[in-house]
């Protein structure tokens, strides 16, 4: 038999042979079938809709069965049965587990209620043990519990009977300890129990100012933390602290919840404004002057935000909106300009054209004038008229010609001032890509540089080797001699690297002291040799600072770009290279 390649064939023969072995033409039967006759190993299809039926199920009561419901959400949203796998296996370890011996500890329970000992009556333990059980909300923690009342009762303590805040604390730190932890003495608990007072306010504190102020768009979960803040701060025994206890549970349970809800809105809202800015950026593609901006919004959206960064761009955006508002204002202008001049020009065409109908005219009836005339002294008048027109035709003409060489200089003018603006406009916008305060490169133009040259480097072959250099002891320089001072050592270094560097290579400031330099069609001893030139260089032309000779030095880290790695692991090599050269005593340059 013709073994069958096309889909729609073995179609056909699937369905012919489930009719003729009378197969019930399930899904199952149909896929079984299909792959049988084609050859072909069967996928098993992920029950993704019985799994979320089966998911939605589960029971959410706990903390530990809503983490273990959200485990196995993710896993069926994602299809990832190994997801899967992890969620049960781990679910069926926690149920193997064996036991806690809950028989021998309610025998030593009863042994120690029915003991007797110093200032513990039985009514007290009674209280306690009442106590411990309403307070445990878990089987391990009533367990735990449990064994740190054993241990205060062989003690002697009073255990749960007028219990403070702060016992109540130094008791849930000693079930999570050892038990020789639990045996050392009791200063601990005296020194909690002078703290009391503090840790209630920290804790109110942390409720009302800090929680309540992230909660501004949950106005119900902000007006239940004020209400906590107010009920730590009122909490004196052991009852009120175990109300306290439960509601933050709860409250705990309904903030994370929020984090997560803020979470997915702060990741759509991102996602929408990549969109937009993407879509601008499209819309734009002719605006020179707003790349820049776009560009600098785009590589802000693309990476986790920074509040530093963020202020750093916003001042340079207004600075540089700013000079492109007055820009655009003078290239306005001058269009208008040039569109005023243009139709002043097709004015004074279109009056000369006239004049110059006006005179064809005339001159046409001045000839009918001459054939029809018998007398010369006709003949004059005609001639008289015909050199009177023509004197007044050559000075409109003369005027006109005069009113558009003006006209024409005056639009060369205009066009020059508008390619100038145009220049300026743009070059505006290309300083988004610069760094402020030195001139060079920032990291957004130094990651556009280096995409070019390892592009390059692709193309035709060659090396790229990428330097980064930390100045020495700037942190030093900076709380000595001032931030001022600090910033004209960084400008120094800037100027001094450019002039000493090769055109082609690339300077780029890659964050504080830091600098990365790329040098292409460079090997790796000669990049080292570069940069201790620099070196060289920059322990020669000194720094000044009030007349006096400041020296500036730097470590450098060099690593070569391999032909299959990303550039940003060289720069991390370069970078090792670089602590290394600190390490082995600064100013020095390591390859890496």
């Amino acid at each position: 038999m013709t073994k069958l390649t096309q889909p729609s064939e073995i179609a056909r023969e699937t369905l012919r042979q489930l009719a003729q072995k009378r197969r019930p033409p399930t899904p199952d039967n149909y896929r079984v079938l299909y792959h049988e006759i084609a050859g072909t190993a069967a996928a098993e299809t992920f029950p993704e809709r019985s799994l979320k039926v089966l998911a939605g199920a589960l029971p959410r009561k706990t903390a530990e069965q809503t983490r273990f419901a959200r485990q196995i959400d993710g896993a069926v949203s994602a299809k990832n049965w190994d997801g899967l796998k992890a969620a049960l296996v781990e679910v069926m370890e926690k149920t193997a587990a064996e036991p806690p011996p809950w028989a021998v500890l309610i025998r030593d329970l009863m042994t120690q209620i029915e003991a007797r000992h110093a200032e513990l009556t039985t009514a007290r333990k009674r209280e306690a043990l009442d106590h411990v059980l309403a307070a445990s909300g878990t089987p391990e923690m009533l367990y735990g519990r449990l064994q740190s009342l054993l241990r205060s009762w062989s003690q002697g303590k009073a255990g749960g009977d007028g219990v403070s805040l702060v016992d109540d604390v130094a008791a849930a730190s000693a079930e999570q300890a050892p038990a020789a932890a639990v045996s050392q003495p009791t200063s601990t608990q005296s020194e909690l129990r002078q703290a009391g007072p503090d840790l209630r306010e920290l804790i109110a504190q942390l409720l009302q100012e800090t929680i309540g102020a992230l909660l501004g768009d949950a106005p119900e979960l902000a007006a239940e933390s004020r209400q906590l803040a107010a009920a730590a701060r009122a909490a004196r025994s052991a009852e009120d602290l175990v109300a306290l206890t439960a509601s933050m549970k709860k409250f705990s349970y309904r903030i994370h919840f929020v984090v997560e809800d803020q979470a997915e809105l702060k990741a759509a809202v991102m996602h929408l404004l990549q969109l937009i800015v993407e879509n601008i950026s499209e819309l734009v593609l002719d605006d020179q002057w707003l790349q820049g901006q776009i560009s600098v919004v785009s590589d802000i959206i693309s990476k986790p935000l920074d509040l530093r960064q963020l202020d750093d761009v916003e001042r340079r955006l207004k600075e540089v909106i700013v000079k492109q508002g007055t820009l655009k204002k003078h290239l306005n202008d001058a269009r208008d300009r040039l569109k005023a001049m243009l139709a002043t020009f097709v004015d004074r065409l279109a009056g000369f054209a006239e004049e110059t109908g006006g005179y064809h005219n005339k001159i046409e009836s001045c000839a009918k004038k001459i054939s029809g005339t018998n007398d010369i002294s006709e003949l004059s008048d005609v001639l008289d008229e015909v050199m009177r027109e023509t004197r007044v035709i050559q000075l409109s003409a003369q005027r006109s010609r005069d009113e558009l060489i003006l006209m024409r200089g005056r639009v060369s003018e205009a066009e020059q001032e508008v390619a100038r603006l145009q220049t300026e406009l743009q070059e505006a916008s290309e300083g988004m890509r610069h760094d402020a305060l030195t001139g060079a490169l920032n990291r957004k133009g130094m990651d556009e540089a280096m995409e070019k040259e390892v592009s390059r480097m692709q193309r035709h072959g060659g090396r790229l080797c990428m330097a980064l250099l930390d100045i020495d002891n700037f942190k030093k320089l900076n709380d000595s001699l001032g931030h001022d001072v600090g910033d004209a050592a960084l400008v120094h270094l800037t100027q001094v690297t450019k002039e000493t560097i090769r055109p082609q290579d690339t300077l780029a400031r890659y964050g504080g002291e830091e600098f990365v330099v790329l040098l292409p069609d460079t090997e790796l001893d000669d990049a080292v040799t570069a940069m201790v030139r620099v070196q060289r260089e920059l322990t020669k032309r000194f720094f000044l600072h009030k007349n006096e000779k400041v020296l500036i030095t730097f470590s450098c880290g060099v690593a070569q770009l391999e032909t299959t790695e990303a550039p940003t692991v060289t720069l991390k090599r370069a970078d090792e290279a670089m602590y290394l050269a600190k390490r082995s005593g600064k100013n020095r340059v390591v390859a890496g």
